[in-house]
């Protein structure tokens, strides 16, 4: 399944959370994951500013997950709130934003996605 770059990715099964979760580790690229729920109010009001935030970095992977239909996803990245945001570096959480916090999920995105200085001969 081809996906452009610079959107945020629905994962609703969970074959397709691990071929992107793999995609980040094998790309070495940076993944929020948007940790998410169809009835949750925050999680709503931040959908528009996250998918605003992907246009904009099309190097970070975004992924959404609805805990509704991925339990053993949320669950194995113990999410007990909506929305989480779990930023995802190697295949390891490097850092996480609980909360529909604009600012704060803006700056940890930029924080984690700084592209690693290149090597110049």
């Amino acid at each position: 399944m081809a996906t452009s770059e610079g959107q945020v990715i629905g994962c609703h099964k969970v074959e397709e959370w691990n071929e992107h979760f793999q995609k980040g580790v094998e790309t070495k690229k940076l993944v929020v994951v948007d940790f998410t729920a169809s009835w949750c109010g925050p999680c709503r009001f931040i959908a528009p500013i996250l998918a605003d935030i992907a246009k904009k970095m099309p190097h970070v992977i975004f992924l959404k997950v609805d805990v509704d239909e991925l339990p053993t996803v949320s669950q194995e990245w113990n999410v007990e709130a909506m929305p989480t945001f779990v930023f995802l570096k190697d295949g390891k959480e490097v850092d996480r934003v609980v909360g529909a916090k604009k600012e704060e999920l803006q700056q940890t995105i930029v924080k984690h996605a700084a592209a690693p200085a290149t090597m110049t001969a």
